[in-house]
């Protein structure tokens, strides 16, 4: 069954997480704002009580008919519950803007992010009905990389900093209560991470942590290897994700080997016009901290190596929930037209 070419319900499927939050505030900022839009969840956190279109709104259970009619299913939340809700979003006909790595795999999935089609040179076709948005770091990682293509990259190899509003709320709350434990020089709880996460660098968790940081990883790196879809392209680039204990923004630090005759002038001017907002040298440097409520990708200029030529290190940051959120609202606006 086909959603009906005019309709103007949307469904936000993981409404209660903190991308659906940021889905559903960006889209009441949108040309959405007037749509009929319906939030769903989970069915332990059914019937949260939140606020849509200025007036009081009850999360709904997923239900057999809850997509029916709709045109656009944003998917948030958890992977394995993007997996429930792709059977009845496809049967309804309604077009699919995955952020939960659900479609990763599916090779009838479009990948997205802004400026995808430009640093690809492919086009993104307007009438298909799944698509893949990108997480903040493989946002990242994949723009720099296509963008760094035009001169001679040779290797990429990027640590990706990940914060703990990655979990979710709960995450959140078991980083905040473990800070104050420990400088109360109390004993921590860790439930959700299985270790100490604050004041900490870590690359796993615990062994008894439902989160899974390898797991991650290899969903970032799958992002990166759908946009650059060039397999000896993609066998260039080496990506790492770390534990910081914050609890916003994702950062990274990469270091590209390039071909000879780059400076740093041309490599600001090819990430300016990849999408990145390229700070000065005598701006404060882009952070988890200062890109808080941004859309977009930061950097700080690109150094050259001190004792190797060719290479260049990059610093950059992007807020993990509105970044991704406001791809996804852009493409949807794309969509429309």
């Amino acid at each position: 069954m086909s959603a009906e070419r005019n309709s103007q319900r949307i469904v936000i499927a993981g409404a209660s997480s903190l991308l659906g939050g940021e889905l559903k505030t960006l889209m009441e900022e949108s040309r959405f704002a007037g749509w009929d839009l319906r939030l769903v969840d989970e069915e332990n956190v059914a019937g949260t009580l939140t606020v849509a279109g200025g007036e009081a709104a009850v999360i709904q259970r997923v239900e057999e008919d809850t997509f029916r009619g709709a045109k656009y299913a944003f998917l948030a939340g958890s992977t394995a519950f993007g997996k429930i809700c792709l059977g009845p979003a496809r049967e309804a006909g309604a077009t699919i803007i995955d952020f939960t790595h659900a479609t990763l795999s599916d090779p009838d999935a479009t990948p997205w992010f802004p400026k995808i089609e430009a640093l690809t040179g492919k086009t993104v076709a307007r009438h298909a009905k799944t698509f893949s948005v990108f997480s903040a770091g493989g946002t990242a990682a994949a723009s720099l990389a296509l963008a760094l293509q035009k001169f001679g990259l040779q290797r990429l190899v990027g640590v990706m900093f990940r914060p703990v509003s990655e979990t979710g709320r709960n995450g959140i709350e078991e980083l905040e209560t473990q800070t104050s434990q420990l400088l109360s020089f109390q004993s921590i709880g860790s439930a959700v991470f299985g270790t100490q996460t604050a004041f900490n660098l870590l690359p796993r968790f615990g062994a008894e942590s439902k989160e899974n940081l390898l797991r991650e990883e290899l969903e970032m790196r799958a992002e990166v290897a759908a946009a650059v879809g060039d397999v000896s392209e993609d066998a260039k680039i080496s990506l790492n994700l770390m534990h910081v204990p914050v609890f916003y923004g994702m950062t990274f630090s990469v270091c590209a080997d390039l071909g000879e005759g780059v400076d740093s002038a041309k490599l600001i001017a090819a990430c300016r016009e990849a999408g990145w907002v390229v700070a000065g040298d005598a701006e404060a440097v882009p952070s988890n901290v200062s890109v808080a409520g941004e859309s977009q990708l930061f950097m700080s200029e690109p150094r050259a190596d001190l004792s190797r030529a060719g290479a260049w290190w990059f610093w950059g940051a992007a807020d993990n929930l509105r970044m991704p959120a406001a791809s996804g609202i852009k493409l949807a606006d794309w969509l429309e037209g």
